[in-house]
């Protein structure tokens, strides 16, 4: 697809993106809030997206990466996996890193692992690769409200980003992903204010002019289990760190974002970003 077919499909999608796709109120939906149902125990479970990120011996990233390439179609057969990346630069690298969506919360994660703790080719697989980490990490996060409010951010529901925005004739190996981590404050209000402040800017960084026509915002995450008060955001750069820099340059100009941006910084304590490149077996590349 040609740079001027994905730059008329952003512009055709511009009314997309600033029309809500439903509008909860962003306080009831983040769990410590004091507005939360009372009567949650009968709603639906709310989707969790893992995130493991195992510190690999750094000579022993390239047979780990080997054996896990090989195994990719069993693990994808045991548990959702939606993303797998190995950091590039910004911080410690040789961490391999992926994130699965477990649509039936708890206990569909809980379900799977159990599955898979069972399969004989699985634990195979784990007598060769374990050696090669030097610590593993889980942590459980929910996807901000805006997710599922805005057309142009498809998060990680399964077909979701691979049919709106990742498109075969799209990928190609200048892909990278940006990951960005923020570590807020400590209270209760801390993350749905940051929530609030990012959607209400995030139009105006979308639609930045001189924008890379492959730069999307894939989700935005808040924890739900692990350190709490973290937020991330998972952009995938479709050209490459050339394509980010430019997406980056352009969201300086956007005013609203700068304004968000501003107070967004008040309340946090930390904020890292890290390029990262997708495994060849990735479902999101």
């Amino acid at each position: 697809m040609t740079a001027m077919m994905h730059r008329t499909a952003r512009l055709t999608t511009t009314k997309s993106i600033l029309t809500p796709k439903h509008t909860p109120n962003i306080y009831s939906t983040y769990p410590y809030s004091s507005a939360t149902n009372k009567n949650e125990s009968t709603a639906q479970p709310q989707p969790l997206i893992e995130l493991r990120e195992y510190s690999l011996h750094p000579h022993k990233t390239i047979p780990y990466m080997k054996l896990t390439t090989d195994s990719a179609d069993l693990r994808k057969s045991l548990v959702p996996l939606r993303l797998f990346t190995l950091p590039d630069t910004g911080g410690q690298i040789n961490v391999a890193t992926h994130f699965y969506y477990y649509e039936g919360g708890h206990a569909a994660r809980d379900a799977a692992r159990a599955a898979m703790a069972q399969k004989e080719e699985w634990r195979d697989y784990l007598k060769e690769a374990r050696p090669c980490m030097q610590s593993q990490k889980s942590t459980l996060f929910a996807e901000a409200p805006l997710v599922s409010r805005m057309e142009n951010v498809p998060g990680f529901t399964i077909g979701q980003a691979e049919s709106s925005l990742i498109s075969s004739s799209s990928a190609n190996n200048n892909t990278v992903y940006e990951i960005r981590r923020y570590k807020l404050k400590l209270g209760y209000d801390t993350v749905p204010q940051f929530l609030h402040l990012y959607e209400t800017g995030l139009p105006s960084k979308l639609t930045a002019a001189g924008t890379d026509a492959q730069t999307n915002l894939i989700s935005l995450l808040y924890t739900e289990v692990g350190m709490l008060n973290e937020v991330i955001e998972i952009w995938r750069h479709g050209n490459g760190t050339g394509g980010m820099e430019r997406s980056r340059v352009a969201a300086r100009g956007a005013l609203e974002w700068r304004e968000v941006i501003g107070k967004i910084a008040d309340l946090s304590v930390e904020f890292t970003t890290c390029i990262h490149r997708p495994a060849d077996f990735s479902p999101l590349r």
